[in-house]
């Protein structure tokens, strides 16, 4: 799995401020569609491995904040999110099509 993480960081790195992404569609991206819970994995390991990684512009396909409870405090995700101006609302991103990122068309 170290390449796969090695991918899926490689990805996430990538996010531009502002904007989100899923781990459909990162796991999608690389070719992988049914790993979408393998790069969830990669994102909690990433706190420790690769703690630079914007890992917090990674959510669940409906824009929940699932990944919320590996930070060191459960509202470290949405604080971060609202300084990059994404609203955030019971840990669900506001209208998600509107800041989503997808590595397929915006790469």
């Amino acid at each position: 799995m170290p390449d796969f993480y090695s991918k899926v960081y490689e990805l996430v790195a990538l996010i531009p401020s502002g904007r989100v992404t899923t781990y459909g569609a990162i796991a999608k991206a690389l070719g992988s569609a049914s790993s979408s819970r393998l790069v969830g994995i990669a994102m909690n390991h990433a706190h420790e491995l690769r703690p630079d990684l914007p890992v917090h512009r990674v959510v669940n396909r409906n824009g929940l904040l699932t990944g919320k409870h590996h930070f060191t405090d459960r509202f470290t995700m949405e604080q971060l999110l609202s300084w990059e101006r994404i609203m955030v609302v019971d840990d669900q991103i506001v209208d998600i099509s509107s800041v989503r990122w997808d590595p397929l068309l915006d790469l």
